[in-house]
């Protein structure tokens, strides 16, 4: 039976107590720093990559398929990625939950700076044949291991170090920084795709992989001197305490297994798949319908982009503060609301080829689902689970509605568009998503103000 949520029984959390003292602030806002940088890093490759697949790796590494066929391998490519994070969530949220935040903050934006700048490295299929797109899913495999963690980390570090009355606002730095990567991405590539196109398939498209191990190095640099959170130092006291006292109680208790109250865990699956699909049909699918099938400049899905990422410095915030004054269920539930009715007359504006409609039709998209609901997200996620195993279940769950959704929808999009030659079922498709996350707020607790350092899940 479904529980509601328990709160802060003080009026000062131990995060709020910490924000009183200098060393706290400092701490806090050198986590909140790293959190915005590392997600900004992680969604910068991840819309390279989207933007690259879209508009450039058809003619690089699949330039002997169809325009349609093109855009599907480069799909597919972009899929491999999302198998990957499940597998370096779990592992990697194994490694947090024992070992602490900090280890895993370092170790994901060293492996995603790597294999983000090899893939700029990686000869075309001109040069080496079908080594090329092997390399390209080897490196786009290693990439999603880090970013299967780095979400989710950086959702926990700051949802832990927040405030409680102020959590929704400043969790959603996450989605802050998610917005920033792909502003930085639509930048570069609005630079970018302004090259003669000779020039731009020979070497142009790898300047944005490439630069992008500068931010990888800033990132690394500011972790190396994070301290751990202070729901985790206590967890950390409190499992010390103990073990002094009742060694057997505590093997016991950290013995405990993972699928233990596992209803927290399918809900955040059913609320990430209602967010994730529609925000890569979004940024991702739309944006090679529009260059590759609808055959308009490049420029126009790509300023889309830019336009909606420059908004979402606002929608964010706005929707964490939102979930902080009203709660987080009835926000959610209104962003996957408008979502279900989104697709069908977006996919209308996009078939005008009117470029002023088209890039409206593409910023309302990511307005509602790359931002407005993801900003709501991050602290319903941080809050729906227990500190045993908030950051394994949270990562998991998260990346396992991202395979489940955004990491195979714009791979079904367009097989659906090759098979059928409409639009019409990827709009079903598109709004069934939305639905499965407007069903699972009815279904999920409010946790709005809930004490993190409980050791058991919300439901």
């Amino acid at each position: 039976m479904m529980t509601s949520a328990k709160t802060e029984a003080s009026p000062l959390s131990p995060a709020d107590q910490r924000l009183n003292d200098r060393a706290g602030r400092k701490a806090f806002w050198r986590a909140t720093f790293s959190c915005w940088l590392g997600t900004a890093m992680e969604y910068a490759d991840f819309a390279l990559y989207g933007l690259a697949a879209g508009l450039i790796f058809g003619d690089v590494f699949f330039p002997e398929a169809s325009p349609a066929m093109a855009l599907l391998s480069s799909f597919a490519t972009w899929s491999v990625g999302f198998i990957a994070r499940p597998i370096g969530a779990l592992f990697f949220g194994w490694l947090g939950d024992r070992k602490g935040r900090k280890v895993v903050m370092i170790t994901t934006i060293i492996l995603m700076g790597v294999s983000t700048t090899l893939i700029g490295a990686i000869p075309g299929y001109d040069t080496i044949g079908l080594w090329a797109p092997a390399c390209l899913v080897l490196l786009r495999f290693s990439q999603g291991l880090g970013a299967g963690a780095e979400l989710s980390g950086g959702t926990v570090v700051l949802g832990e170090y927040a405030p409680v009355t102020r959590r929704g606002l400043v969790a959603s730095v996450i989605a802050l920084g998610s917005n920033s990567g792909t502003l930085l991405a639509s930048l570069v590539w609005l630079a970018v795709i302004q090259m003669d196109q000779q020039q731009l398939l020979e070497w142009g498209w790898r300047i944005p992989f490439l630069s992008s191990a500068l931010i990888a190095l800033a990132a690394l640099w500011i972790r190396r001197h994070l301290q751990e959170t202070p729901v985790f130092a206590r967890r950390q006291a409190e499992q010390r305490e103990m073990a002094a006292k009742y060694k057997e109680e505590v093997a016991c208790e950290t013995s405990g297994s993972f699928w233990q109250r596992s209803r927290s865990f399918w809900l955040m699956v059913g609320l990430r798949i209602g967010e994730n699909g529609p925000s890569y049909l979004a940024q991702g699918f739309m944006v090679g319908y529009v260059a590759k099938v609808l055959t308009m400049d490049k420029t126009v899905p790509t300023t889309a982009v830019f336009i909606a990422s420059f908004l979402g410095f606002l929608v964010i915030p706005f929707a964490g503060w939102l979930s902080d004054r009203f709660g987080r269920r009835i926000t959610y539930r209104g962003f996957c609301l408008l979502l279900m009715f989104y697709a069908w007359p977006a996919f209308m504006l996009l078939e005008s080829r009117e470029p002023a409609l088209v890039i409206t039709a593409i910023v309302v998209g990511m307005a509602l689902a790359s931002l407005g609901i993801f900003g709501v997200q991050a602290a319903w996620g941080v809050e729906m689970f227990g500190v045993k195993h908030r950051y394994t279940k949270m990562a998991v769950a998260k990346e396992l509605g991202s395979i489940l959704s955004g990491g195979t929808a714009p791979l079904l999009a367009a097989a659906m568009f090759s098979f059928t030659g409409h639009w019409w079922p990827i709009a079903l498709y598109f709004s069934a998503m939305a639905a499965i996350g407007f069903i699972t707020t009815f279904l999920a607790p409010e946790t709005r103000g809930r004490d993190l350092n409980l050791t058991e899940d919300a439901v």
